[in-house]
């Protein structure tokens, strides 16, 4: 005979069956992460691509760019290394079934009636079109030419350079994959958040979403943007207790740019 049980008690299997302890961190700890991220991509940014860029060849702010996107694909490896090591140290093993809870890599749960997956996937289309039309709205600062993708596409020496440069799109390819999957979304919502509640309270999706903004030295014209992004990250990550929804939201701009430069190099 199959019997259904009340909401309150498949919540409570559901919680047990996840037998993961996230330990609470404290201030100092969490900014020490952060350091730990943010000091590396910053001095890959301005201290390592100015040195790289003399020593690659190609015309105009090509250089530049070549530096730029190997210097900071070595940064966004770097924090998928640093999560994999505090995991290890943490949960004392990096076993699919601890990582996946450890790190809220789990299906969405829905705040309302706890189900797990299903529907509650779909909040990710409202959530993808408003994270784009808000980067859309925020006026935006102009980065230096140097280091401006659009500048790079838009010149004849950027035109030139992408085309037919499989190597180097599959490089940009890796960098997306650890910029939005392997590294950023998964440092700071994946490991970070689920371990600030203690530090910060209710307010610790506001936290996340003030330090990832802070992370962005490496890109400052990018911060007034990367300040909304607490919205669409931060807090539905927190609200569905996955780090799949911050993880998809901060991808689709991604999957939107590798097409787009797809058509350049072919």
């Amino acid at each position: 005979m199959n019997v259904s049980l009340p909401l309150t008690q498949a919540r409570s299997r559901a919680d047990a069956a996840i037998s993961v302890e996230i330990p609470q961190y404290g201030r100092s700890a969490i900014f020490a992460i952060w350091a730990a991220a943010a000091l590396p991509m910053a001095a890959a940014a301005w201290l390592i691509t100015p040195l790289l860029a003399d020593r690659l060849g190609g015309d105009g702010i090509v250089p530049m760019a070549k530096a730029l996107y190997l210097s900071l694909t070595v940064g966004l490896v770097w924090q998928f290394v640093l999560v994999a090591v505090l995991v290890r140290r943490e949960q004392g093993t990096l076993r699919w079934s601890t990582v996946r809870d450890a790190l809220w890599l789990r299906s969405p749960r829905s705040p309302r009636n706890g189900r797990v997956g299903g529907r509650a996937w779909l909040i990710l289309i409202p959530l993808i079109v408003l994270f784009g039309a808000a980067h859309e709205l925020v006026p935006a600062i102009a980065a230096p030419e140097n280091r401006d993708f659009a500048t790079l596409v838009e010149s004849d020496a950027g035109k030139a350079f992408l085309s037919g440069a499989w190597g180097w799109y599959a490089l940009l390819l890796v960098s997306f994959v650890f910029n939005t999957v392997l590294g950023e979304e998964l440092l700071f919502r994946g490991f970070l958040l689920p371990r600030m509640n203690g530090a910060f309270g209710r307010g610790d999706w506001v936290a996340n979403g003030l330090l990832f903004t802070a992370y962005h030295l490496h890109v400052p014209w990018g911060m007034p943007a990367t300040l909304l992004d607490m919205f669409f990250l931060a807090y539905p990550t927190k609200r569905y207790r996955s780090a799949w929804i911050g993880i998809a939201v901060h991808s689709a701009q991604s999957v939107v740019l590798a097409i787009l430069i797809l058509m350049l190099v072919i």
